[in-house]
């Protein structure tokens, strides 16, 4: 039996923040976040404003890092047990709140280890304890909607993808005062995000009607308003906030592929940030499985209005207008013109190729790929040298 499942409530537009009052009745909030940005652009305290009003005691953890690390999600675990919420809320990028769903799974199931739960659909019933509500300050992860949580293991540099729709969050509010906020170069990696997660859900071996529709829109609203979106036009930074969404509830149920294979392994050998690498691999990508779903990508191309005559033709302007975007968001299209050095690609090349075969969204991939192939489409986006396998 297929499965489409989203948030049971999804609060949008300026000021979401105080649509917060519907969690009157509950008593215990933990507020999570990242680094100072929401406190500085005054988010953090209109939470606590807004759940003070109707009687909860909060609780903040912050300071939560970028690839949040397994040991992270141990110390919020331990935090929440010692508090007991009965609401988890967090706030800010993909980060902490991906952070915060693994949390969540611990602080409900503390006698479970990280490795009972990072292999998909291995998480134990939630809401025992506490119901999750997050808010999303960027316009890329689309965490806020999904069933995944990336968390690091730095003694073994991989990332790992926690996958379950257990973590889907129960409401998640999108304030679009909240991404005016971005920085220019974290709205170009978030955006570049957003698009390969609706690109890769159209194409994804568990792709349905409903989530086709949701990845349609979601490209065709991408393109309408990310640059606008990285240049601050606003009306194009709320589209974007949406758009991103679009795309997160169509990858939470159609799955993605091996540009998030390799992102995942790449990023964290590499430094990279995640969206950079997937706007980096994402035209190698397009190029390697254009022989298993090369209709599906002309017909983006045609949802985009890019010119072709066939199918070939199309996926090759598609695979052009991403180089293109990713030039006009001041992104270098490869691994080398983003500084990592060919020592570096090749010491780990073999490793990052076999630990991609081995990641999550590598099973949901429209065309099979082993190791060698891994390895081949991560030189071609090293040197941006053409995928011809």
């Amino acid at each position: 039996m297929a499965r489409f499942t989203l948030p049971r409530d999804i609060y949008y537009g300026p000021g979401a923040i105080a649509e917060l009052k519907v969690l009157a009745g509950h008593k215990k909030a933990m507020i999570l976040t990242g680094g100072s940005s929401m406190k500085r652009g005054g988010f953090l305290q209109k939470v606590a404003d807004v759940l003070h009003g109707i009687g909860i005691e909060t609780q903040l953890f912050d300071g939560i890092e970028p690839d949040p690390s397994i040991d992270t999600v141990f110390k919020g675990a331990a935090a929440m047990r010692a508090f007991e919420p009965d609401v988890i809320i967090a706030i800010g990028g993909g980060s902490p709140i991906d952070a915060a769903k693994a949390m969540w799974v611990f602080y409900e199931h503390p006698d479970k280890t990280f490795d009972d739960i990072k292999d998909p659909f291995t998480i134990p019933k939630l809401r025992n304890k506490a119901i999750f509500v997050a808010i999303p300050s960027t316009s890329g992860t689309a965490t806020e909607v999904t069933a995944f949580s990336v968390i690091t293991d730095y003694k073994s540099n991989i990332k790992y993808p926690l996958a379950d729709f257990e973590i889907t969050p129960d409401i998640a509010i999108l304030d679009t005062d909240i991404p005016l906020t971005m920085p220019k170069t974290l709205t170009a990696h978030t955006g570049m995000d957003a698009l390969t997660h609706a690109i890769e859900a159209y194409v994804a071996t568990a792709r349905s009607k409903f989530s086709d529709a949701l990845a349609l829109q979601a490209i065709s609203d991408i393109y309408d308003s990310l640059v606008a979106s990285y240049y601050g036009d606003k009306a194009a930074r709320d589209k974007m906030h949406i758009a991103q969404c679009l795309a997160g509830m169509a990858f939470s149920n159609a799955l993605l592929g091996i540009a998030h294979s390799l992102a995942h392994k790449t990023g964290a050998v590499f430094h990279i940030p995640h969206g950079c690498c997937n706007a980096i691999l994402l035209p190698s990508v397009i190029e390697y499985n254009a022989k298993a779903c090369g209709a599906r990508y002309a017909e983006i191309a045609r949802r985009i209005g890019l010119p072709g005559a066939t199918d070939e033709q199309l996926t090759a302007a598609l695979v052009d207008s991403i180089k293109g975007l990713n030039q006009k968001l001041g992104i270098a299209q490869t691994y080398k013109d983003n500084g990592v050095s060919e020592e570096l690609l090749l010491e780990n090349a073999d490793a990052i190729a076999a630990n991609a075969v081995l990641d999550p969204c590598t099973s949901s991939n429209p065309r099979p790929i082993d190791n060698e192939q891994m390895k081949q489409v991560l030189l071609c986006a090293y040197y941006g040298t053409p995928v011809t396998f």
